[in-house]
């Protein structure tokens, strides 16, 4: 049964901001969270990608502080993500969530200057998102305090814990108010590395399991197309991004010289593209998400590291020109497309040292490749060669067993007249072979 935003009985100011941006019903994930999350409860859940897990979370923590003001607090809600993507991207969310109300934010976030992150911190915004790393510097130096906090939300924990956080995490815990409502967000819930964050984090937890990670997107087409080699996959990826009919395209290789290569192979085509990768600095990362926002460029190459938190309206096409290393990447990635009820598609571009690891993910995620060839295009690989099975005849041999009815046989040597003659009679060694063990040599007659 559906429901609407107005039955959680929001603030009058986030029922207007929902309304203004077309938000009528709540997706699975908010569903199950917001009524708990609003009656304070801890709660443990595994949501996917592009569920609506931020404005799950985001929501209740607004309403909860637009209840009860309190101007002279320090911070009082903290969203530690994984990565600055991810934290700029959530910041995005509460803007528009938060439009008509005075609530303030800020991002604490590795590759911005600290003196600017110094002075945000000074303002005492109600929310601080921020990756670990950096929010531990600002801890240690004594210019953030989480003495005030009430609310704690780690997002994409599994991630986290992937990237080497759990250590800085569980410092942060440290410096948290222990009175606070935390909620954990995570793709799984069967992390080797999860149970330490939550004993510590949660207390008394409520799990909610909406949109498990590996179930079949309804609104994604998923392909595949074979490719011989590197520059088979570069002419595969030039002709679809000249025919396929597509708003913005993401592209994913796993390298970021890689990304770095076919990004300018793809300017000196004349395709509209841009490059991002984990050694960009802040100022040029914003400025090729803002290009790619505003349709300067309609196609960007990345790695793994635009596959979290990368939400821009528009993307309906994403290209795999490396198959991701597991089906979690694959699953980023191509959640990027198909958002919000709209129509996505995701094709893989594979060759004969991927066609293993395509197989893998198909099974991990329980979903079906279509094969697809492009004409004066098709490659000359076209899957592995399946194995002959050799004949009843070709099995009998020298030290071989031939199967007859199931059951194992000695195949059966050659039955030769001259054996027969010389059944019972003794054999004279030749020279320098050895004796059989219970015969001796005939001696010769004197």
């Amino acid at each position: 049964m559906s429901i609407s935003f107005s039955e959680f009985l929001l603030h009058e100011a986030l029922q207007r901001a929902l309304d203004k941006l077309g938000f009528t019903q709540p997706t699975p994930v908010q569903q199950q969270v917001l009524p708990r999350a609003i009656e304070r409860k801890d709660l443990l859940v595994s949501a996917a990608t592009g569920s609506g897990k931020t404005a799950a979370f985001l929501l209740p923590a607004m309403q909860r502080f637009l209840d009860r003001p309190s101007a002279r607090t320090g911070t009082r809600g903290l969203i530690l993500v994984p990565t600055r993507e991810l934290a700029r991207q959530i910041l995005d969310h509460f803007l528009r969530l938060g439009s008509y109300t005075r609530l303030s934010a800020g991002v604490i976030a590795g590759g911005a200057p600290m003196g600017h992150q110094v002075a945000t911190l000074r303002k005492n915004p109600e929310f601080l998102i921020a990756t670990p790393g950096r929010l531990l510097d600002h801890l240690e130096r004594g210019s953030a305090t989480l003495g005030d906090l009430e609310v704690l939300v780690l997002d994409e924990a599994d991630r986290m814990l992937d990237m080497g956080f759990a250590d800085a995490v569980l410092t942060i815990l440290g410096h948290c108010n222990p009175d606070r409502q935390s909620l954990l967000f995570s793709a799984t819930l069967n992390h080797h590395g999860l149970e330490p964050i939550t004993k510590r984090l949660l207390r008394d937890p409520q799990v909610v399991i909406a949109n498990p990670k590996r179930e079949r997107h309804p609104d994604i087409h998923h392909q595949v197309l074979l490719a011989d080699d590197p520059g088979h996959k570069q002419a595969l990826l030039l002709w679809l991004l000249k025919h396929e009919g597509f708003d913005k395209a993401l592209v994913f290789t796993n390298t970021r010289e890689r990304a770095s290569a076919l990004g300018a192979f793809l300017q000196t085509e004349g395709q509209r593209a841009g490059v991002l990768h984990g050694e960009l600095d802040q100022r040029e990362r914003n400025r090729v998400m803002g290009l790619l926002r505003n349709g300067q460029i309609r196609v960007l190459v990345g790695t793994d590291v635009a596959a979290r938190g990368l939400d821009v309206p528009g993307i309906d096409l994403v290209v795999n020109v490396d198959m991701p290393r597991s089906g979690d990447d694959y699953l980023h990635r191509t959640g990027r497309t198909g958002r919000a009820g709209e129509q996505g598609l995701a094709i893989s571009l594979v060759d004969a040292h991927e066609w293993n690891r395509m197989e893998s993910i198909e099974r991990y995620l329980r979903l079906s490749f279509e094969p697809r060839s492009i004409e004066g295009l098709t490659a000359s690989f076209q899957g592995p060669k399946k194995r002959k099975k050799t004949s009843g005849k070709a099995a009998i041999g020298k030290g071989k067993k031939e199967v007859w009815g199931g059951k194992a046989q000695a195949a059966k040597t050659k039955d030769r007249h001259r054996d027969r003659k010389n059944i019972g009679k003794r054999r004279k060694p030749s020279a320098g072979t050895a004796v059989d063990a219970g015969f001796a040599p005939l001696r010769k007659k004197r």
